[in-house]
C-alpha cells in the first residue's frame, strides 16, 4: 500500500488490515448489542451510499444496530444540531464525517465528553485529537488522489496551458489535501502550466463558478474539480459552451463513470474506495467499542481510472457490474 499524504496531525497511515475483525471480536460485539449512529455530509452521492453500505454491512455482521443515519446537507449548522440531538439518544458510538473544521468542533467534542465513542471519516475538526476526542480517522489518501488527478490530466495539456482548479470553499481536510497535491504536482512537473482557481461553497455553485472561470480565462485548456458531483455540473457547462476541455476529478460515481467511458470531457478520475472505507470505519468502531487500541489514521490508496480501465475499476469499487451505458461506450457490448 502506497500512501502519499499524512494525517491531519502528521500521522503516518495504517492499512485497513490493522482493524480486521476476528470471529471472537464479532461474537463479543454481538453479546454487547451496541448501538451506533452515522452522521454524513450528504446521502445524495454514490460515494456516500457506498460508504454507508460498507458500514452497515459490517455492523450488521457484528449484531450492532444502526440507530440513526443523518444527512447534514453539507451544513455545519445542521450537523451541530444533529450531533447535539444524538447526545440525548446516547448511542454507544457515532461515525461522523465533519462537514467543516472550526464550526463543528465543539459539537464533536461534546460527544467525547458524554462518553460516546467517535470515529471520524475524512476530516478531523480543529482541536480534536485522536485518543482524546476520537478514536480513529478513516479516509482515502486524499493527497495521493490530487497527485493522480494532476498526473492524469497533464498529458492532455499543451505547453503553457492554463488550468482551472475548482475547489471546495470550506476548510475541509480531504479537499484541501487534493488541491494542495494537484497544485504541487503541476508546479514541480509542469511549471509551464498556470493554475486559475475558483471555489464553490455548495454543489449548485459549481456551474456558475465554472462559467466564471471560462469567462475570466477563455484559453482554459483543462479543469480539475475536487470531486465528481460538482464535476458533473462543470461538465454540463463545458458541453453547453461547446468547450469539452479535459476534466480530472475524484470519485467514480455512476454518472462520472459514464462520462469517462464516453470520452469527453472527463479524461481521468482518481477514485476512492468508499465501500472498503466504510468497512474499515465499521471494523474500527467495533474494536473501539470493545476497548481495543486502533491506529490514529487509517487510509486507503486511490485508484487511477481512465477510459481504458473504467469497467474493471467500476466493478472493483462498486462490487457490482458496470452500467450497460458504460459497457456500450467502451465497445464491450453493442
Amino acid at each position: 500500500m502506497t500512501i502519499s499524504g499524512l494525517g491531519p496531525h502528521g500521522e503516518r497511515a495504517a492499512p485497513p488490515e490493522r482493524v480486521t475483525l476476528l470471529p471472537e471480536d464479532k461474537a463479543a460485539a454481538k453479546a454487547r448489542a451496541f448501538r451506533v449512529a452515522v452522521v454524513l455530509h450528504t446521502l445524495e452521492s454514490d460515494w456516500a451510499r457506498q460508504q454507508l453500505s460498507g458500514i452497515v454491512g459490517v455492523l450488521g455482521d457484528c449484531g450492532t444496530v444502526v440507530t440513526h443515519v443523518i444527512d447534514c446537507g453539507f451544513s455545519p449548522t445542521e450537523q451541530v444540531k444533529a450531533l447535539d440531538g444524538l447526545l440525548a439518544q446516547k448511542p454507544d458510538a457515532v461515525i461522523s464525517l465533519p462537514v467543516a473544521n472550526q464550526e463543528v468542533a465543539l459539537a464533536h467534542a461534546r460527544l467525547a465528553e458524554a462518553g460516546i465513542k467517535l470515529i471520524l471519516l475524512d476530516n478531523a475538526p480543529t482541536g480534536l485529537l485522536p485518543g482524546t476526542h476520537y478514536g480513529t480517522l478513516v479516509s482515502a489518501d486524499n493527497f495521493g488522489l490530487g497527485l493522480i488527478a494532476a498526473e492524469g490530466l497533464s498529458p492532455h495539456l499543451p505547453q503553457g496551458a492554463q488550468v482551472g482548479l475548482l475547489g471546495y470553499g470550506a476548510d475541509f481536510f480531504a479537499t484541501n489535501e487534493r488541491e494542495i497535491a494537484f497544485s504541487q504536482w503541476m508546479q514541480t512537473r509542469r511549471p509551464d502550466v498556470t493554475i486559475r482557481q475558483e471555489g464553490f461553497a455548495r454543489i449548485e455553485d459549481a456551474a456558475p463558478k465554472t462559467e466564471a472561470l471560462l469567462a475570466a480565462h477563455p484559453d482554459l485548456a483543462g479543469l480539475f474539480v475536487v470531486w465528481d458531483t460538482p464535476a458533473l455540473k462543470s461538465a454540463e457547462v463545458l458541453l453547453r459552451h461547446k468547450r469539452p476541455i479535459p476534466i480530472a476529478t475524484v470519485d467514480l460515481g455512476e454518472q462520472a463513470a459514464i462520462g469517462l467511458a464516453q470520452g469527453a470531457p472527463f479524461a481521468v478520475i482518481a477514485a476512492q474506495q468508499p465501500y472498503l472505507q466504510g468497512v474499515a470505519a465499521a471494523q474500527t468502531t467495533v474494536l473501539t467499542l470493545l476497548g481495543r487500541l486502533t491506529p490514529a489514521w487509517i487510509a486507503l490508496p486511490g485508484i487511477v481510472v481512465t477510459r481504458e480501465n473504467v469497467v474493471e475499476s467500476f466493478q472493483r469499487i462498486w462490487r457490482t457490474p458496470a452500467p450497460q451505458s458504460v459497457l456500450k461506450a467502451v465497445g464491450l457490448i453493442s
